[in-house]
């Protein structure tokens, strides 16, 4: 008999056990057994094992693991395509989530481009990704060196989305029209489906009801992408309260849904005079995952944080984040190597705010206290987030337009000298594919960086 964690599996019953636990959707405990197997007799690679795990990470939605078990999959039967297939959702899935632009997969992608047959999905999905993350110029290379692909591969809807991205790196206007017109379009069958759905529900139609449902969230998921990449054009010219008006137009069709109510409660977030109306958005996002508040977004929770405090909400703000340091901790006991960041941003954010604002003593106490301890908290991300902070303090100090406690500076300086030792290896950068001029691995570190915020703050405590 085998025990984990409460789960008890007599000898013999291990498939029975697995496929019951699959049905009733507990994945996780279905990925201890599965994993046990494993792990028991590494030797045997057991098809059907690595199979089920593959399928319990993507219904977990953890889809790193999951592309990393299909494409193990694929090198061990690389005649069944159905692997190929999965393996190529579960890679997009992983890199369409990643809070910042990937350093590796799209080589990935571009093998699974290369076989054959491949996966139909991975032509517009490379694609997909390349625009997400910003690299035009390779998806432009690609519709151009595979146009005989663009026909059988890419839907129309598809192929206007991805020209209207493209060209919106030359004309943000002309983009905008396009996705003007494609959001048009939707908006235009949305109705119709509407419509249909209210006539046949009044003639006890079921399942024309269905059908038309079903279309018109299809209509509803396209729709969704093209609406967001009309607003970003105006979010990255900081233009929020037109981004608002964007997504005020479109309330009829996506109140439903959480990927617009996290957008809008973004721009509201952004605007700095809607922190309630934010926190109507940000709340019921966090309290639909509060069991499992480390599934939510680290930004998400930072910015409810702040929201709370910008209203005299405080105590909801301190419930909030005990919250999160108790799973936390307990995600600590259970994986002490694992590194998490959630509280850690949640701190940055409202120090971020707080020397914002100018009060320099607690902001910067925060931001220290989000990366304690060092070995766990300091990476590329944190560093760039908290030495923005130092800097605007130095910048203040040397125009003489602030003054602070030497307590202060001297707490700024262990912390700086804290980052030296633990620095070594953390980039401040991640080099970007097809960079011209890589950075001297030298400067490219935490350490770097600090000794010089250090040196400049004791120039500054000499004045």
């Amino acid at each position: 008999m085998m025990m984990l964690q409460n789960i008890q599996i007599r000898d013999g019953e291990y498939t029975k056990t697995i496929y019951t636990l699959i049905k009733e959707q507990r994945y996780s405990e279905a990925v201890q057994i599965l994993n046990h197997i494993l792990d028991a007799y590494p030797s045997m690679t057991s098809r059907a094992a690595l199979s089920l795990l593959a399928y319990c990470y993507f219904y977990m939605q953890d889809f790193v693991n999951a592309a990393n078990c299909y494409e193990h999959l694929t090198m061990l039967f690389p005649e069944v395509e159905d692997y190929r297939l999965y393996y190529a959702q579960s890679l997009y899935q992983a890199l369409m989530n990643m809070d910042t632009k990937p350093t590796d997969g799209f080589e990935k992608m571009q093998f699974l481009l290369g076989q054959n047959p491949f996966p139909p999905e991975t032509f517009g999905n490379l694609l997909l990704l390349y625009c997400k993350y910003e690299y035009y110029h390779l998806a432009a290379d690609v519709l151009a060196e595979n146009a005989h692909l663009t026909y059988k591969y890419l839907t129309p809807h598809l192929f206007d989305f991805l020209d209207a991205l493209i060209t919106q790196q030359t004309s943000p206007s002309e983009a905008y029209r396009k996705f003007d017109e494609l959001g048009s379009r939707h908006i235009e069958l949305l109705r119709k489906l509407t419509k249909v759905v209210q006539e046949a529900r009044q003639n006890h139609d079921d399942d024309q009801v269905k059908n038309a449902v079903n279309e018109y969230e299809e209509v509803l998921e396209r729709y969704i992408p093209v609406l967001m990449a009309q607003a970003k054009i105006y979010w990255d010219l900081e233009n929020y309260s037109q981004v608002e008006k964007i997504f005020r137009k479109s309330v009829e069709f996506c109140n439903e849904s959480d990927v617009w109510k996290l957008n809008v409660a973004h721009v509201l977030f952004m605007q700095e005079n809607k922190f309630k109306e934010a926190t109507g958005f940000y709340e019921p996002i966090v309290k639909k995952n509060y069991d499992n508040i480390l599934n939510v977004s680290a930004i998400v929770l930072a910015n409810l944080c702040v929201s709370y405090i910008m209203t005299s909400q405080n105590e909801e703000a301190e419930e909030l984040m005990r919250k999160i340091e108790k799973e936390e901790e307990q995600l600590a006991y259970e994986d002490p190597d694992k590194k998490i960041y959630h509280l850690c941003i949640v701190n940055l954010v409202i120090g971020t705010l707080y020397c914002a604002k100018g009060n320099y003593e607690f902001g910067i106490s925060r931001v220290i206290k989000s990366l304690e301890p060092y070995n766990k908290k300091l990476g590329t991300d944190t560093w760039y987030y908290a030495k923005r902070c130092f800097l605007s303090l130095i910048e203040n100090l040397a125009k003489h337009m602030i003054t602070v406690k030497d307590s202060v500076i001297q707490e700024c300086i262990q912390f700086l000298e804290h980052c030296e030792v633990y620095g070594r290896n953390v980039k401040t950068l991640i080099e970007q594919p097809l960079e011209e001029m890589a950075m001297h691995p030298g400067k490219n570190t935490v350490t770097y960086e600090s000794r010089l915020a250090k040196a400049l703050l004791l120039q500054i405590q000499q004045m």
